[in-house]
């Protein structure tokens, strides 16, 4: 537990130190963007290529995995009920609310948390290979048919899938783990050094984001920002737990699977909501509430399953 305390006091920490910096204005969105870019293009895909690599991950994947799935489609399919049977949406406000109930911040939190309260960044890995090669893709799918009335083609879904550099980060690292490979000392050394600021730099940005950003409001209606807010701080979490019960996973292990379901709503959720135009409230203010849930939810599961 004090290991648990330590971890999130370390993130908790930093986050703050960005958010300090940006209330005296010595960071601003611009710092903010360029650190993001940073850490996600640079320093997680370095970090996700060395720690995989270095991880024994059959076991974990195999199962952790399952229970992502499973989890994330079953919250999704609750929203999507009640957007076709009560709330009337189009299928591109629907994927939006959709990706808002299911689709974990593995990145920018999930990293720190899978390193410092998990204590190894493989336990992210199932969860952002899930969301970077199948609920995203599908997602940008009925976003792109819903605005240009198109079907995109599955060679560009497949390159969308496999441009993103926390993918190819992943897979790099799951294919060294599973082959025994290693990289030689004059690429390892640097890698790993590249990979020291991916964490840093994400709760850095972090704490920016949640000081400049803008609060809860706008005209969505109220029972479908509960639902997307519940689905994701309570839902993903006990139905991960009930999955990985099911498959007789334990322990630390399955520690690890429900502190990832219960991470709050991806930022990136809000990027697609504003290039596509649906339903962008409903996704910053999901992600917003979330993100303030996401902690106390956390430490609560870390208490009873620690």
């Amino acid at each position: 537990m004090s290991g648990v305390v330590e971890g999130f006091a370390t993130i908790g920490l930093v986050i703050a130190l960005g958010a300090a910096l940006a209330h005296v204005g010595f960071l601003g969105w611009t710092e903010q963007h360029f650190l993001a870019r940073l850490a996600f293009f640079v320093g997680s895909p370095a970090l996700l290529l060395t720690t995989i690599g270095h991880t024994p991950t059959h076991d974990v994947i195999s199962r952790n995995l399952l229970a992502s799935a499973v989890s994330a489609l079953a919250v999704a399919a609750v929203y999507l009920l009640g957007a076709c049977l009560v709330w009337h949406r189009s299928a591109g406000d629907a994927a939006i609310g959709a990706l808002s109930s299911g689709y974990v911040n593995a990145g920018n939190l999930g990293l720190p948390i899978a390193a410092y309260v998990l204590g190894n960044v493989a336990y992210a890995a199932p969860t952002l290979l899930l969301q970077l090669l199948v609920l995203q893709p599908a997602a940008l799918a009925v976003l792109d048919v819903d605005r240009t009335g198109h079907r995109p083609s599955v060679w560009r879904l497949l390159g969308s899938a496999m441009s993103n550099p926390l993918t190819l980060g992943a897979l790099a690292g799951l294919t060294l783990s599973l082959t025994g490979l290693t990289l030689p000392v004059a690429l390892g050394n640097p890698v790993t050094l590249v990979a020291g600021l991916a964490i840093p730099a994400m709760l850095i940005a972090y704490g920016v984001a949640l000081r400049l950003g803008p609060g809860v409001g706008g005209d969505v209606p109220r029972a479908e920002l509960a639902t997307t807010t519940a689905l994701k701080a309570l839902g993903q979490p006990l139905v991960a737990y009930a999955v990985a019960r099911l498959l007789g996973v334990t322990g630390h292990a399955l520690l690890a699977i429900v502190v990832m379901a219960a991470l709050p709503s991806a930022q990136n959720i809000f990027v697609h909501a504003t290039r596509y135009d649906r339903a962008t409230t409903l996704a910053r203010d999901t992600i917003l509430l979330t993100t303030m849930l996401s902690v106390p939810v956390v430490l609560f599961i870390s208490v009873v399953l620690g």
